[in-house]
C-alpha cells in the first residue's frame, strides 16, 4: 500500500490572485488559441471549450450552435448511422467530434461514418477507465489505421499513462475521473484524484511531450473554466453547464407547483393559491441506469451504475451560456493580465482557499 500525502487541490480550493494588468477592458483579449497537434500537425484555431460527448449536451443542435462561436462539441456515441446520414450537412469538421468506445460494434460504426464521405478530422475513443491495457492498445491501433486523425483519448488522472497514451497515438489527452456533477465514480469504486491537481500533473506531463490534455468535468461556476486553464488545460469540456438547454438532448419535462402566493378578489376573499409552472431537462450520466437502460438493454449482472439521474432548469437558448462563459474567462484575463488565451498559465498564481466565496444567498 501507497498513501501520496500531498494534498490534492479542486478547483473550489484555489482562487487566482490578481496580477498588476495593462488590459483596461475585456474586450482587449484574445479568446482564441491556435494549438498544434503533436501527430499530425493540423491545427486548431477557436476557443477550446468542448460540449460533453453526453447525450444530452453532445448534439449536432449544440454543434451547431457552438461551432459558429468557434467552440467545439464532441458528439455522442449513439447516434445511429441514420442520424449521421440524416445529419451530415450539419457536421463541422473544425469543431465538431466524433465520438466512439473501444467496442467492435463502435469502431464498425466509425468506419461507416467515414464511408459516408463526412470529414472526420477529430475523433474522442472515450472510456471511464484509461488505465487498461486494451484501451492503450485501441488507441494505438486506431491511430495506425488514421494516422491523419486528430485523437482525444481518455479518461486519465496521472502522468504517466498521460504519456503512455501520446507515446500510443493519442494528440489529446482526457483528464478527469469521477469530477462531473452526475458521476457518481467516486462514490461506487473510491476512484479518482481531484479536478485541479490532476489537471496540474497531467498538463505538465503532456506538455513535455508536445501533446495536449482537456480538463473533463468538475465545472460548477464558469470561473472554474478559467481555473481549468491556469492550471494548464488546453481545451476544457463540459457537461452540466451545457445541459438544459433548447440545443441540448434529454426530455422537455413541464410541472406545476402550488406556490405560496394567495390570489384574492376584489372583495379580499380568498381564491387559492397562485400556482408556478416551471420546466425541466433530463440530465444524466452516460453509466448512469437510465443511460444503460437506454443503449444496453439494462445494467449488466457484474456491474453497478456509476452515474447519477437529475432534472435540470430549463435554461432556454445556449448562446446565454456560451456569452457568460466567454464573458467570465475575458473577466478573468483582465485580472491577471493576460491578454491571450495561451498566456492564462504563465499570468495564473493561485492561492488556497478554504472558502471561495459568501454563500448567503445560494439556494
Amino acid at each position: 500500500m501507497i498513501i501520496e500525502n500531498d494534498i490534492k487541490l479542486d478547483f473550489s480550493d484555489v482562487l487566482f490572485k490578481p496580477q498588476r494588468s495593462t488590459l483596461s477592458s475585456r474586450k482587449e483579449v484574445d479568446l482564441e488559441r491556435e494549438i498544434v497537434f503533436r501527430n499530425t500537425g493540423k491545427v486548431f484555431k477557436g476557443i477550446p471549450v468542448i460540449a460533453a460527448n453526453m447525450d444530452t449536451t453532445g448534439t449536432f443542435e449544440m454543434g451547431t450552435v457552438l461551432a459558429k462561436n468557434r467552440m467545439m462539441t464532441a458528439l455522442h456515441k449513439h447516434y445511429t448511422l441514420e442520424d449521421w446520414e440524416e445529419n451530415a450537412s450539419r457536421f463541422n469538421s473544425d469543431f465538431m467530434t466524433v465520438s466512439i468506445g473501444t467496442k467492435d460494434e463502435d469502431y464498425d460504426k466509425f468506419t461507416k461514418i467515414l464511408s459516408l464521405g463526412i470529414d472526420v478530422k477529430y475523433l474522442t475513443i472515450d472510456v471511464a477507465n484509461g488505465y487498461s491495457e486494451k484501451f492503450i492498445n485501441f488507441v494505438a491501433d486506431v491511430k495506425k489505421r488514421h494516422p491523419s486523425i486528430v485523437i482525444m483519448a481518455g479518461n486519465v488522472v496521472s502522468s504517466d499513462i498521460t504519456q503512455e497514451l501520446i507515446l500510443n497515438g493519442a494528440d489529446v489527452v482526457k483528464v478527469g475521473i469521477g469530477p462531473g456533477s452526475v458521476c457518481t465514480t467516486r462514490l461506487k469504486a473510491g476512484v479518482g484524484v481531484p479536478q485541479f491537481s490532476a489537471v496540474v500533473e497531467c498538463a505538465n506531463a503532456a506538455h513535455g511531450l508536445s501533446g495536449h490534455i482537456i480538463s473533463d468535468g468538475g465545472v460548477v461556476h464558469t470561473g472554474d473554466v478559467s481555473k481549468a486553464f491556469g492550471a494548464g488545460a488546453d481545451f476544457v469540456m463540459m457537461g452540466s453547464m451545457f445541459a438544459g438547454h433548447d440545443e441540448s438532448g434529454g426530455e422537455l419535462i413541464e410541472r406545476w407547483y402550488r406556490g405560496n402566493e394567495v390570489m384574492k378578489d376584489v372583495d379580499g376573499s380568498h381564491l387559492g393559491y397562485l400556482d408556478e409552472h416551471k420546466k425541466y431537462k433530463a440530465f444524466y450520466g452516460m453509466s448512469s441506469k437510465v443511460a444503460n437502460d437506454k443503449y444496453a438493454g439494462g445494467l449488466a449482472n457484474y456491474r453497478s451504475s456509476e452515474g447519477r439521474e437529475t432534472l435540470v432548469s430549463y435554461k432556454g437558448p445556449v448562446s446565454n451560456t456560451i456569452r457568460d462563459i466567454k464573458g467570465s474567462i475575458a473577466s478573468t484575463m483582465t485580472y491577471i493580465g493576460a491578454k491571450r488565451l495561451k498566456d492564462v498559465p504563465k499570468c495564473a498564481t493561485f492561492v488556497r482557499v478554504n472558502n471561495t466565496h459568501n454563500k448567503i444567498y445560494e439556494k
